[in-house]
């Protein structure tokens, strides 16, 4: 069975949603070469990037549109299965994209030969992974800022299973990446 992994950019209070606080990290002058080379092992260990409809369409419109991208993250997107998790969705418009009309699709997905799945952003579609007890791992790039307040990743605390820290790596930048599998 393939993992599925949660990957997720958040603040030290919990906080998810997309804002300005990734700017600390992304400061001029910021060496991010060791967290771009942690990117690139955890790309080339997943074959598959699973999003929900909105992130899907935000990616969609802009990843296949760098072209001076160093960091290896356009020519995975572009080459990578892509599924998008929708109920409406008839065209994806991106190639190698495989739209699952639920979550319960998923289920059969991992069961497929393969590297690990990995979901990132799509809050909506995460909670739902959460709470179907369908996540083996949570990899979380904490950025050193409070945001106070936005939608979290954990809402709903009581259905998260126990967890055990596997991993943490503190980069230059001042962001830590935290991993944590079922235990």
């Amino acid at each position: 069975m393939r993992d599925l992994i949660v990957t997720e950019n958040i603040t030290l209070d919990g906080v998810i949603e997309a804002a300005d606080w990734f700017a600390v990290a992304n400061a001029e002058g910021v060496d991010q070469s060791d967290l771009t080379a942690v990117l690139g092992t955890h790309m080339a260990n997943s074959d598959a990037v699973l999003f929900g409809r909105v992130s899907f369409e935000e990616m969609r419109g802009y990843w296949p549109k760098q072209t001076d991208d160093t960091t290896g993250v356009t020519d995975h997107l572009n080459k990578t299965t892509k599924y998008v998790v929708s109920s409406t969705l008839e065209d994806p418009e991106w190639e190698n994209t495989v739209i699952l009309r639920g979550v319960d699709e998923l289920r059969a997905v991992r069961e497929q030969p393969g590297k690990d799945i990995v979901a990132t952003g799509s809050i909506q579609l995460v909670h739902a992974l959460i709470a179907a007890d369908l996540v083996d791992e949570y990899r979380l790039f904490v950025y050193p800022v409070v945001q106070g307040t936005g939608r979290r990743l954990f809402a709903d605390a009581a259905r998260i299973p126990s967890l055990r820290l596997v991993e943490t790596h503190p980069f230059t930048s001042g962001v830590v990446l935290l991993r944590y599998r079922r235990s």
